[in-house]
């Protein structure tokens, strides 16, 4: 226990956190730790947290990604017109096409970041607005409805009747959370290129200098996040069973905030996949906290918003220059 608590600080600090929020919202909300309630959280947070490890990884790298919530709605549309000349498709060629048009719009800010010299956040500011705009002007706001059976019919890996005669239930997305969660595990604690995205976000001069090509890692990032993107827009139209344009604007800063409250250095070079799962699920338990008592929505907000105040001040990073601020000697 006492190494555990020593090799994982900030995520032993947020178990402890949701254990005590836990505790407090039953004590005030029997409700809260019903299994109806509990399986929704994870349902709902499913799609937060295949974008926060994708975030992950960028962060580990030292950049910034807000384009994925609208790169995941242009995804959602470019399969949903995909599918048409292809009588269908199904689960496969779905995922497929999501992971090459995501990876395609993460280059697309690899490339900003890297061969214009642009940094992450105001790249990923461009593409955000670039992204959204595009997607507003093609669609003309307009949703799709008529999308093929496999895509549209609720699929579940779990249910359970209780004793209230209520259905407690897991869909797809949780599943799918789970082997996200687990392939960005092994990319980053298993592989080579996770060590060297660790050390280049840490120290990029550095890294440069032992060999790490910067290039490389902004698009292994990028692309992961773009893959992560459109994976997550995939299984987000299967709860909704729609694709609308702004349904996914404005999760950014969100899935941003628990990554960080997970442990990840705005920095660069540090952050853990059990700490994004830990960061979403207490964001999502303090959401849903706060809406079972009653309190404004606009509240979460002012935690939202705090988290990332606190974030940038402790982080030591710099913005502007987009890499960490180095102690003079």
């Amino acid at each position: 226990m006492a190494r555990l608590l020593r090799d994982y600080p900030t995520e032993s600090k947020l178990l402890a956190v949701l254990a005590l929020l836990f505790v407090g919202l039953s004590m005030a909300s029997p409700s809260f730790l019903g299994l109806v309630n509990l399986t929704s959280l994870l349902n709902n947070s499913a799609v937060n947290v295949i974008w926060a490890v994708g975030l992950l990884v960028v962060l580990i790298a030292g950049g910034i990604d807000i384009s994925f919530a609208v790169a995941a709605s242009v995804i959602q549309y470019g399969v949903a017109y995909a599918l048409e000349p292809l009588g269908g498709g199904n689960w496969a060629v779905g995922f497929a096409l999501a992971i090459v048009l995501g990876v395609a719009l993460g280059w697309i800010n690899a490339t900003l970041v890297h061969a214009f010299r642009i940094i992450t956040i105001v790249a990923t500011i461009a593409t955000f607005n670039a992204f959204f705009g595009l997607l507003m002007w093609l669609s003309a706001g307009r949703g799709i409805y008529s999308l093929p059976s496999w895509w549209s019919q609720r699929t579940l890996i779990w249910e359970h009747q209780t004793a209230d005669g209520t259905w407690a239930e897991l869909n797809l997305a949780v599943g799918v959370m789970l082997l996200c969660m687990a392939a960005t595990w092994v990319l980053i604690r298993h592989t080579t290129i996770g060590r060297q995205l660790y050390a280049f976000g840490d120290n990029p001069e550095g890294a440069r200098r032992l060999g790490i090509r910067p290039g490389a890692m902004w698009f292994i990032a990028f692309g992961w996040m773009g893959a992560m993107a459109g994976i997550a827009g995939l299984v987000q139209v299967n709860i909704t069973r729609e694709v609308v344009p702004n349904a996914l604007y404005g999760r950014e800063l969100d899935v941003l905030a628990a990554v960080v409250l997970g442990g990840a250095r705005l920095g660069g070079g540090r952050g853990s996949v059990i700490g994004c799962l830990l960061g979403v699920l207490l964001m999502a338990v303090t959401q849903n906290g706060l809406n079972l008592l009653g309190v404004s929505p606009y509240a979460f907000k002012m935690v939202v918003g705090a988290i990332i105040l606190v974030a940038i001040s402790t982080s030591n990073v710099e913005l502007v220059r987009g890499r960490p601020r180095r102690a003079r000697t």
